[in-house]
């Protein structure tokens, strides 16, 4: 049997066979990608098709490679936060973390307590940035185009008081070793405290627009079914994992930073159906269960008494010979840091494990079976960032 292949966008023409002057009957392999509106960037997937079904799936990565790892080689240890902030820019804060922890556990460091609790507020208001997105773009691939306009509004919201604080608007740059780059800004947390009671009282808006919406619930109901045990055989993570109904979440299984004081408010979203709208729903949830956790932080930080934000370092950082393992629970999943250090000031090795790459692997047992027009609904309903899967 020969095999034809196309790309997207290219014309019909090719696909009749002269001699009988008809489609043939063959598998056709299909590329989307690695430059298509559907991809999120410039991931390629490689389709099998058998007319309108697919019969074989193969992510293909690496476009974007920029070899974060081998330069964390070559950066000091205030250097890599920079390299390391950028995998996922959508969870920039978030990825700063990771390093930080993993560099002052191998110090055997312990930072401010005001600190802890500015890192984990900022954290959650991450956390809400990145879901905001994939809230109001994943309804636009499938036709809505309103809902990203909601979905921006609040995000605004966010961002004006992370730049604030920052002085970024996506690479925030505000983890240091020892703590963060400096205190917050005089009346900060009441603006803070406004800009979250301002997103929860509009999430309705989205809930209503979306969820409510019929054709949104025929598109994604009982669509791209993800089992758990394949959730498991790939290390799939995150809202995507805790939709198939595995509830595992760091902040609460594992915690760090001040997660510990907060179980009483922290919930863990999950949902058994594993299907496109069960991951909908979690990411929509957890926005709900971020804010109220960016609540309980700015309650602690009002009743703190001023104190240091971060710890003074020597100007030559050197971490002590060893190896350490710092993960978090990032907003797209399970992020983490392997550092291996010589006692230099540069690490010797600085593995990487972020969540997107293992998500999206697991499309090699989701898509087939599946309809090349549900093929959309799945990709964009597994929430990844291309940068953090060719890190």
């Amino acid at each position: 049997m020969t095999e034809r292949t196309v790309s997207v966008g290219a014309g019909a023409s090719g696909l009749v066979d002269p001699e009988v002057g008809q489609l043939p009957t063959a598998d056709m392999v299909l590329n989307i990608g690695p430059q298509h509106p559907s991809t999120h960037g410039v991931l390629r997937l490689r389709l099998t098709l058998d007319g309108e079904r697919i019969l074989r799936a193969e992510p293909v990565v690496g476009y974007m490679h920029r070899g974060a790892e081998k330069l964390f080689e070559a950066r000091d240890y205030r250097q890599i936060i920079m390299l390391a902030n950028r995998h996922d820019w959508l969870s920039a804060f978030s990825n700063e973390l990771g390093v930080v922890l993993a560099v002052e556990r191998m110090l055997g460091m312990e930072v401010p307590e005001r600190a802890v609790w500015v890192r984990t507020l900022l954290a959650e208001l991450n956390r809400v940035l990145n879901h905001l997105m994939f809230l109001g773009s994943y309804p636009l691939e499938l036709g809505a185009i309103t809902p990203i306009f909601y979905a921006f509004r609040e995000r605004e919201e966010i961002q004006r008081v992370m730049e604030e604080v920052s002085g970024g608007r996506m690479h925030f740059m505000f983890n240091r070793v020892g703590g963060l780059k400096e205190d917050l800004p005089a009346g900060w947390l009441d603006r803070a405290r406004r800009a979250v009671a301002n997103v929860r009282a509009r999430m309705s808006d989205l809930d209503d627009l979306i969820l409510g919406n019929e054709i949104f619930r025929a598109r994604t109901r009982g669509v791209g079914m993800l089992s758990k045990e394949h959730v498991l055989q790939y290390g799939v993570s995150g809202p995507i994992a805790r939709a198939s109904g595995v509830d595992f979440d760091l902040r609460r299984d594992e915690p760090y930073l001040a997660y510990g004081e907060l179980a009483d408010v922290l919930r863990v979203v999950t949902r058994s159906e594993g299907d496109c709208l069960a991951r909908f729903e979690c990411l929509l949830e957890q926005v709900h269960v971020s804010l109220d956790l960016a609540d309980a932080c700015l309650d602690r930080l009002a009743e703190l008494p001023p104190g240091p934000i971060n710890l003074r370092l020597p100007k030559v950082l050197k971490a002590p010979e060893g190896h350490t393992y710092a993960w978090t629970e990032n907003p797209l999943g399970l992020n983490g840091y392997y550092l291996v250090s010589r006692g230099d000031k540069t690490p010797w090795r600085l593995k990487l494990r972020s969540a997107s790459y293992n998500n999206i692997q697991v499309l090699t047992e989701l898509l087939p079976g599946t309809l090349i027009a549900d093929m959309i609904a799945i990709l964009g309903s597994m929430f990844f960032v291309v940068g953090d899967i060719d890190k």
